[in-house]
């Protein structure tokens, strides 16, 4: 049964190529007689395989698409890719794609063999990642949400340092419930079992997370969902800079553009308006500048003269 298993495991990794394989040659290649391999085609479409097959003397087999995916097979070299490439979609400005990116992250690695991490774990120490816009901002260690993400899959308490927005380190023991990306950073939302409420943490804050093996039954959110809870708490918050902005060109252009970092309300089919919440305006003159497109800043001040300081400077070059 173990060879037949590997050798079903054998042909399935050959057959997701997706190239057409001639029985004859493939059944070389698995050292079983063409009989075998019907036997073992058949096995793999009870297990929702679709595999197509071609009869007669040059007649083979295909692995097509399915109205379903089924579970996949990689080798070692493909696994690591694989990890590599979901480390850096995990920083992605895609809507909803560094989310995913972190489920599937955390699957992966769970199952990989520690030879094939330690690998992972090389490449990303070796590799710097580039934000779009030039800005150096805090990195977050896909390794970190990757426990997180598991902590809270799992239903597991979870403990980390954290260093406070004013420096102080502190180390809490939470019943993790979702990791929430907003903006340009990740955010855990959990609840403290220390402080007896529920909190977000910046996970670019948080160090050393690791799982201490105690289920817990997940307590009701005092929100819609885990992302409205985090913007609840950012909006209570102090933040030195809010920014109302009218611009010159279609809201659903704008939103392209900005929409994950700020509000965009249409005005008419040319204009809209723009709010955001900005912790520098440097960030605040770069977004706009982005658009490509005529604004009136309303608010704040403080931006205009920026901005006409930015362009005194620019049209000196």
């Amino acid at each position: 049964m173990a060879n037949t298993s590997t050798r079903t495991l054998r042909l399935l990794s050959l057959l997701q190529t997706h190239r057409y394989w001639p029985g004859t040659e493939l059944a070389q290649r698995l050292g079983v007689s063409v009989r075998t391999l019907r036997r073992d085609i058949d096995r793999l479409r009870e297990l929702g395989y679709p595999v197509d097959a071609q009869r007669g003397v040059d007649g083979g087999y295909q692995l097509t698409a399915g109205a379903a995916l089924p579970p996949l097979v990689v080798d070692d070299e493909e696994a690591v890719a694989l990890a590599v490439g979901l480390q850096a979609t995990a920083q992605s400005p895609v809507e909803g794609i560094a989310e995913a990116g972190v489920r599937v992250l955390a699957k992966v690695v769970q199952v990989m063999p520690a030879r094939l991490r330690r690998q992972v774990e090389a490449l990303r120490a070796m590799t710097l990642p580039a934000a779009w816009d030039g800005q150096a901002r805090p990195g977050v260690d896909p390794g970190v949400l990757t426990a997180v993400a598991l902590a809270c899959r799992d239903s597991e308490h979870l403990r980390f340092s954290y260093t406070a927005a004013d420096g102080q380190h502190t180390d809490r023991h939470v019943e993790p419930h979702r990791l929430v990306s907003l903006g340009r950073r990740w955010y855990l939302v959990a609840y403290d079992l220390t402080r007896h409420g529920w909190r977000s943490f910046r996970a670019d804050r948080l160090t050393t997370p690791h799982g201490t093996g105690t289920r817990f039954r997940p307590r009701e959110l005092p929100a819609a969902d885990a992302a409205e809870f985090v913007r609840t708490s950012l909006g209570n918050l102090p933040h030195p800079y809010r920014v109302e902005v009218l611009v010159d060109a279609p809201a659903a252009a704008v939103r392209e553009k900005i929409g994950r970092w700020s509000t965009v309300e249409e005005l008419d089919a040319e204009h809209c308006r723009v709010r955001m919440t900005a912790d520098s305006l440097d960030w605040a003159t770069m977004a706009l500048g982005v658009l490509g497109a005529d604004f009136r800043v309303l608010h704040p001040p403080e931006l205009l003269e920026q901005i006409h300081d930015w362009g005194a400077r620019f049209s000196q070059v």
